[in-house]
């Protein structure tokens, strides 16, 4: 019977050892999803469940040139905390914190994590009015009950999130109110978590 069992699934194109090592691909051991509230209703965050799944396109590229693909910093300023995938899921279900694509509009609408919103690095400066910021002759004041922000870009090699990130440092936004998620849409992605597209409709709660 196994015999028989073996030939049929040669004759398939079936890889029985293949088959027997499917296995259920959780985030973390007792962790299969995260669930979070997207402007579009509820979104379910897990791993891609194909043991077998690979990346592809761009994201399977490894030595684009430098610049502008150059390894990024772990920590791109002074007070800045670096952050993992773990650390992105616990923020997109805090009211109290912000998940921000740094990256230009074209590819944030291709694919962006689920609940992120879009803020370009070239506009996050001048955009700080929708984090809590007040404009006045000198610039932006920054004080108060101010969000937390979790900034991201295309992953380790990609400038755009420590650029928004030091832009907004340097017009005011307090240092320790941003984390940097380094690996980025490269890591996500290689994780096989949940993409979505990105809605431009989203802005933060002025």
């Amino acid at each position: 019977m196994a015999r028989m069992a073996f030939t049929l699934a040669a004759a398939l194109g079936v890889s029985l050892a293949g088959a027997a090592s499917a296995e259920p691909v959780g985030i973390t051991s007792d962790m299969m999803s995260v669930t979070v509230e997207t402007a579009s209703g509820p979104v379910e965050i897990m791993r891609e469940q194909d043991n077998d799944a690979r990346l592809e396109g761009d994201w399977s590229l490894t030595s684009r040139p430098c610049p502008v693909f150059c390894i990024q910093p772990m920590i791109p300023a002074e007070g800045v905390t670096p952050v993992g995938e773990l650390e992105v899921l616990a923020a997109l279900q805090d009211p109290g914190t912000l998940v921000i694509d740094g990256r230009i509009t074209p590819e944030f609408e291709a694919g962006t994590i689920p609940g992120a919103i879009s803020m370009p690095y070239n506009e996050a400066e001048a955009r700080l009015g929708e984090l809590g910021c007040t404009i006045d002759f000198d610039g932006w004041i920054c004080e108060g009950d101010l969000p937390q922000v979790v900034l991201f870009c295309n992953g380790p090699w990609c400038g755009q999130s420590p650029t928004a990130a030091r832009n907004m440092i340097d017009a005011g936004f307090p240092a320790e109110n941003i984390s940097y998620y380094r690996g980025g849409m490269q890591n996500w992605n290689m994780l096989g978590l949940t993409v979505v597209p990105g809605d431009l409709s989203v802005i933060p709660a002025q």
